[in-house]
């Protein structure tokens, strides 16, 4: 199975690589990164390209060949400048998936997108954190998701809590829904497991997922 990695880079994209090349040894990775040289990783199973979610020729590149597409590309907050890395980079990524015939798609936001006041959250996040200081920032995770569920293809949304960096996978929870109760914290290496079983076993398509560690508050 040929999967594209976008944000290979950054924390959750390295552990999906670590993960796959580790544990995964049908899947066929290409990873997309603005600076490849920043990719240490080789492995017969791992092509680094060149590549950027803004520039849809090299998105179109990346994705063509191909059997699915897995999206953890972001940016830090800026609260006093506008976001558009994530509903641009999507439509990019779209539309190549659509020239190109592959229909799976795995995205990441967060439950911050869920646009109300959230209790499993909690007050200083629902309130000072996704309103005020990651508004421009969850607001384009908004639009992003948008596109997504607005198209045809074969998309699963996976919205992690806090990310956190664990030793190895723990134990975790999926919910349909913004954030798990109990649930303020999602490891990058469970975040990373779950994209990698799911885009084998295909067991949450058209549907958006929150994912939480057990025990991590």
């Amino acid at each position: 199975m040929n999967i594209v990695i976008f944000g290979a880079t950054g924390p959750t994209g390295r552990n999906i690589l670590q993960q796959a090349l580790a544990t995964h040894p049908t899947l066929i990775l290409t990873a997309v990164a603005r600076n490849p040289a920043a990719i240490e990783i080789q492995n017969e199973r791992l092509r680094v390209v060149l590549g950027d979610v803004y520039d849809a020729q090299s998105v179109e590149q990346a994705i063509a060949g191909q059997d699915a597409v897995i999206a953890v590309f972001g940016s830090a907050y800026t609260p006093t400048k506008i976001v558009t890395i994530y509903s641009a980079g999507i439509r990019n990524i779209l539309t190549a998936m659509q020239k190109q015939g592959v229909r799976r798609l795995l995205a990441v936001t967060s439950g911050g997108t869920n646009p109300h006041y959230d209790r499993n959250a909690g007050f200083i996040f629902s309130v000072i954190i996704k309103s005020i200081i990651g508004r421009t920032l969850y607001d384009d995770m908004r639009r992003m998701e948008a596109a997504i569920t607005q198209s045809n293809l074969d998309w699963t949304i996976v919205r992690p809590a806090r990310l956190i960096d664990t030793p190895g996978i723990n134990s975790y929870r999926l919910g349909e829904t913004y954030t798990l109760p109990h649930g303020t914290q999602t490891s990058r290496a469970d975040l990373a497991d779950f994209l990698l079983q799911d885009v084998q076993k295909n067991q949450y398509i058209h549907k958006a997922v929150a994912i939480a560690t057990d025990g991590a508050h």
